[in-house]
């Protein structure tokens, strides 16, 4: 039969998010912007403008197989060795771990399940959409391409937009989306697009995708980051119902449901109770004081307090000999001169 006190692991873990039910006050959810809707319809045609400039075979093909032949890395054999593990940064797996890692300790600080549950949308939208592009338009990459000019569409593949590149930009794009301050936000916004921007590049140069392939990757993985406050809300039921079946999960197995604390009302007195001493608390003594007997000081004797006229003066910081009232004060004024 099991008590209140023997927990186990899982247990812990919820008693930890309940400590703070809400999410913390400080942290601002991004809101879907009328400046963010303009920019997700510029980048939503971008995108569509580079599918159709792919489509109808146009300079932007042309341009991919210029870059191909030029073979950047025979130009630069040196950098060959390091890019091979700069890519993956841009894979789906290490990346989702790196990330997942710190947002969930992120989680447990914060005692909101928000940052992974964001992960997970990010990440399940980047599935849905890029996967969908990459089979629905099926177009070769530049080591299996078979006609020299053509832009390989309806041929099987699977590399059109980049899934290196879009999965860069969200999943470290999601650190800044989740920023806590603006500073931050602005630091880790600049960090995720100069490692996506080195993600993409990093294709090219292995000859594993075209250029348009990694444009549009940067447009796929962008649109996905600005269009997750529509999901937000969606979040926050999901949030609500994990812990809403946790309740009853916990109900079900007999085991207390968490009560978090009141909080006090601000501007509320607090009222301390008074320090008693010890019975046996007796005053510090130090050096040679120690074996002399604790004697009261004199301020603090009970009693009537003399008026300040009648008070001994209080000799100058100068001197500190003690007065003695038996001993006359010597006499200063010269004597006077004997005559003669």
């Amino acid at each position: 039969m099991r008590t209140e006190g023997t927990l186990t692991r899982l247990d812990r873990v919820f008693a930890r998010l309940d400590r703070e039910p809400q999410r913390p006050a400080h942290i601002d959810m991004p809101r879907m912007s009328r400046h963010r809707v303009v920019l997700f319809s510029a980048t939503l045609a971008f995108y569509l403008a580079i599918v159709w400039a792919v489509v109808t075979t146009s300079w932007l093909v042309r341009l991919d197989w210029q870059v191909m032949f030029f073979r950047p890395y025979q130009q630069w054999p040196q950098i060959h060795a390091f890019l091979d593990y700069y890519v993956v940064l841009g894979q789906r797996g290490p990346t989702a771990v790196m990330v997942a890692s710190w947002l969930g300790w992120r989680s447990w600080r914060q005692h909101t399940l928000r940052p992974l549950l964001t992960l997970g949308a990010s990440l399940l939208l980047l599935n849905i959409t890029v996967g969908a592009a990459k089979y629905g338009m099926g177009r070769l990459g530049p080591h299996y391409a078979t006609v020299i000019g053509s832009n390989e569409m309806g041929l099987g593949g699977d590399i059109f937009p980049s899934g290196h590149t879009a999965n860069a930009v969200v999943t470290w794009g999601i650190l800044a989306y989740l920023a806590s301050t603006p500073t931050a936000r602005r630091w880790l916004s600049a960090l995720s697009a100069v490692t996506s921007l080195g993600v993409g590049l990093t294709t090219v140069y292995l000859g594993t995708h075209w250029l348009s392939d990694v444009v549009l990757g940067w447009a796929a993985g962008l649109l996905i980051l600005l269009a997750l406050p529509w999901c937000e809300p969606l979040i926050a039921r999901t949030e609500s119902a994990l812990f809403d079946l946790r309740d009853r999960w916990r109900a079900r197995r007999g085991l207390p449901l968490p009560v978090p604390a009141p909080a006090l009302p601000v501007g509320a007195p607090v009222v301390h109770k008074p320090r008693t001493p010890a019975p046996q608390e007796a005053p510090a003594t130090h050096g040679a004081a120690a074996g002399r007997s604790a004697r009261t000081p004199a301020h603090l004797v009970p009693g009537p307090h003399a008026p300040r006229g009648e008070r001994a003066p209080v000799p100058p910081a100068g001197n500190r000999r003690q007065q003695h009232p038996d001993r006359v004060p010597r006499d200063t004024t010269p004597a006077p001169a004997a005559r003669s």
